[in-house]
């Protein structure tokens, strides 16, 4: 045997040869597996070849040439496996048994002969996970998890109780919320709050448009030389701030470089000042100067042109005078400023007033 059918041999690749015509003598083939591949076939052949080889040697007479023929068989992934054919004279019935076994098992598939394996499936690249359709949170994010319901929220809102409304406060809360107010920008510079000062159950109520420096200083208004000149002329009236007299201004802040207030900071300090007057419950109400004129009544006239009349704010007659920083500015209006509380008194004395014989 050459040395390439030996290595084709060992690999179970080898032909097999398979001689017709053996004896009914001659040992049978055995059963082979079909988990023993060609490998256990060619073995199986070369026992079957033993017999025949011996009877040729004993024998004087040349055998007849054997006639070799290829039997296909299915599924050949191998070459295709040689029969030799011997004369149909020398064929036995238990030889022609042993063929037909022996062709059954080449010509059977050779997945049935050799053990399935699965091909390897290809290996696809890798891809990147898609992003997905919504903004998902991050997988470190845990209130992802969270499961609670959409009116915890709500709920938490309600749990902080809103500030009471400035029309139900008392007068202790309503001077804390003036003195904690943040609502315009006047108290980014402001040094104090101005609330008021007086008698909270006066008939007389005098209102001015904003502190100055001394009153932001102090935290009360009318004070320094205007303050000086307005004690006097309610003297004059048997009037005095601390006993029958609430004094408050339009706002309770300081405008910088004492300025104009803006409408945005009248507007959001006006709410003090409607409860402080509802608070009182004043008979009169004397506007003191041109802002202050102006902001009660809501108008753009001048003040020359609201005195001497008698207006209305909040149900509260208003008798509209000059400021008295303005009178230590001008001396000839000090008179026309006493024009002015006259009728403020005539006015008081007409909605009730008491006589100041009987005054506080």
């Amino acid at each position: 045997m050459a040395l390439h059918e030996s290595v084709l041999e060992e690999f179970g690749l080898a032909p097999l040869w398979v001689r017709r015509g053996m004896s009914a003598a001659q040992e049978p083939v055995a059963e082979v597996s079909l988990e023993q591949g060609a490998g256990a076939l060619a073995n199986q052949a070369a026992r079957l070849d033993e017999p025949r080889v011996a009877a040729r040697e004993a024998s004087p007479a040349a055998p007849e040439p054997e006639r070799r023929q290829a039997v296909p068989v299915a599924g050949a992934s191998r070459p295709a496996t040689l029969v030799s054919e011997a004369p149909q004279s020398d064929a036995g019935p238990a030889q022609e048994q042993i063929q037909e076994q022996v062709q059954r098992r080449m010509q059977a598939p050779a997945e049935a002969r050799q053990p399935t394996k699965q091909p390897p499936q290809p290996s696809q690249p890798s891809r990147a996970p898609e992003p997905p359709a919504f903004d998902a949170p991050p997988d470190d994010d845990f209130a992802w998890f969270d499961d609670q319901p959409a009116h915890a929220s709500v709920k938490a809102r309600h749990e902080t109780p809103e500030p009471a409304a400035v029309q139900t406060l008392d007068w202790d809360a309503l001077s804390e919320r003036v003195a904690n107010c943040e609502l315009c920008r006047l108290c980014e510079k402001r040094t104090n709050t101005v609330f008021g000062v007086g008698d909270r159950n006066a008939d007389w109520m005098l209102i001015g448009e904003a502190p100055g420096e001394n009153e932001d200083r102090l935290g009360e208004p009318f004070v320094g030389q205007a303050g000086k000149l307005l004690d006097n002329m309610l003297r004059s009236l048997l009037l005095a701030r601390d006993s029958n007299v609430y004094i408050a201004n339009v706002i309770k802040c300081r405008p910088p470089g004492n300025r104009n207030p803006e409408q945005d900071e009248v507007a959001r300090c006006e709410p003090y000042l409607q409860r402080q007057v509802a608070l009182v419950k004043p008979k009169l109400i004397v506007a003191l100067g041109r802002f202050a004129a102006q902001s009660l009544l809501r108008t753009e006239a001048s003040i020359s042109s609201l005195r001497g009349r008698v207006h209305e704010y909040e149900g509260v007659p208003v008798i509209v005078a000059y400021h008295p920083a303005y009178l230590l500015r001008s001396l000839p209006d000090k008179a026309k400023a006493w024009a002015d509380l006259c009728l403020a008194r005539d006015t008081w004395l007409a909605a009730g007033g008491v006589p100041s014989s009987a005054a506080k």
